[in-house]
């Protein structure tokens, strides 16, 4: 009988088999994956509208107001109510009168009333106007969560654009050193350079790889941060664009001032919060003042007891004024505690125009800041390129040192980072100058800043 010697073969294979059904499995999976979803700015911003979580917030607290409104408004409607009863009661004190009296009675009844305000001294107008007002003062901050949601989409969706070119360019000077490195073999195998130059040029291309591993990561951490604020739940987002300016003339500082005091969100809401707060004292100061109610009530009353009963309708009206003229002081100490709260609103809008003021001029100088040092390093890269070249071309004729070009290669990498990040800066001072204003997202000019 012929024997077969599986012992050292069985193992391997069966590692190959194991590892091939494995990747059949994994393949439906692996298929399974979302693909990259590519974003241009507007349809960030787009999406941000919607899916934001601190836009969604506000959007509940429209709904919240609104609610309010319905319920301040429903003092000013009658209100009507139905009741029913069925009961049996018994009093021995009665028999004073007549026996009969001590016997059980019974009672069935089923009433409608009516209760109408017909005046409580501007309460119930005050308490709507200001409903009315807190509705305003909801859009308010729709729009301000709204602009702030935008102003941090827009500078992460720059990051990415930034990290993705200060990649690029690490990825190239990588490259540079790897040519670098090539040449420098090339000439020690002429015989016109030493091991010390090889080993120099295998040193700068190994420092040069951690480099690419820290963008390459940054990247990532990126274009987490946008789907962060996009609020976009798995799959793997990427945006395209270039970081491109187009400078343009901004507006003085009075005149920066005078539309941000007009159309900033967060001063418009404060305006309308003390409109409230003014209407809250007169729902206050009204608290112990006289009203006057229209009640009214219609109804069947059914009454029996032993060998005797009766039923029919029964109804009243009646105009009730009611006067709480000594309330211990109670609505004098509401009153004092809603005009403080008044007056705290009012220093807090004086603060909140003061801090305006402030951003506006910091808003300002940070555009002007970007667009000097923009301006400074344009012509910088063109430079350092021509730079590069001749400390390249010297070094092939043996005229300028390994040195030299490394030189070269430092500024042009320090000139080409520093333009992206001064791109980067310029278009984010832009986007914070125009939420400084609060004209941001309306018609959506910072999308006009990518191209």
């Amino acid at each position: 009988m012929r024997h077969l010697n599986i012992k050292g073969h069985f193992p391997r294979r069966a590692g190959m088999f194991a590892t091939l059904i494995l990747g059949l499995l994994l393949l439906p999976a692996a298929g399974g994956f979302a693909e990259t979803r590519i974003l241009t700015l507007k349809e960030a911003l787009e999406i941000a509208g919607e899916r934001n979580r601190d836009i969604q917030k506000a959007r509940e607290y429209i709904v919240y107001v609104r609610g309010r409104y319905v319920e301040e408004r429903a003092a000013a409607f009658p209100q009507i109510t139905a009741t029913a009863s069925l009961g049996r009661d018994r009093d021995e004190s009665q028999k004073i009168y007549s026996p009969m009296q001590t016997e059980r009675t019974d009672r069935r009844s089923v009433k409608v009333g009516l209760t109408q305000p017909l005046f409580t001294w501007g309460q119930v107008d005050a308490a709507i106007r200001a409903a009315e007002v807190g509705l305003k003062s909801a859009d308010e901050q729709l729009r301000l969560y709204r602009q702030a949601a935008w102003m941090d989409v827009s500078a992460a969706f720059y990051d990415v654009l930034l990290a993705r070119e200060l990649h690029d360019l690490t990825l190239h000077n990588l490259e540079q050193k790897k040519r670098h490195m090539e040449e420098a073999t090339r000439k020690y195998r002429a015989g016109v350079a030493t091991d010390y130059d090889v080993l120099a040029a295998e040193v700068s291309v190994d420092n040069a790889r951690p480099d690419t591993v820290r963008t390459q990561n940054r990247i990532r951490t990126t274009r987490e941060k946008l789907r962060f604020l996009l609020a976009l739940e798995g799959g793997e987002i990427d945006v395209t664009g270039r970081l491109e300016v187009d400078l343009r003339p901004f507006p003085s500082p009075e005149e920066v001032f005078t539309l941000a005091r007009e159309k900033r969100p967060d001063l418009a809401d404060l305006r309308y919060r003390i409109r409230m707060y003014e209407e809250r004292v007169n729902v206050t100061a009204a608290q112990d003042k006289p009203r006057v109610d229209l009640k009214g009530e219609y109804g069947w009353n059914y009454l029996e007891q032993p060998g005797v009963y009766g039923d029919g309708p029964s109804w009243s009206v009646a105009i009730q004024l009611s006067y709480p003229f000594f309330d211990g002081l109670r609505t004098r100490g509401r009153v004092a505690q809603a005009r403080s709260e008044l007056r705290s609103l009012r220093i807090d809008e004086a603060k909140q125009t003061e801090k305006v003021a402030l951003e506006t001029r910091d808003a300002l100088n940070a555009v002007r800041e970007s667009e000097e040092i923009l301006r400074s390093l344009a012509g910088t890269v063109t430079q350092a390129e021509r730079l590069l070249k001749m400390a390249e071309k010297g070094y092939e004729l043996g005229v300028k040192t390994r040195l030299d070009v490394e030189d070269a290669e430092l500024n042009l990498r320090q000139a080409r980072s520093g333009l992206s990040r001064a791109r980067r800066d310029y278009l984010v001072a832009r986007v914070n100058l125009e939420w400084v204003m609060g004209v941001l997202g309306e018609g959506q000019p910072a999308t006009r800043l990518a191209r």
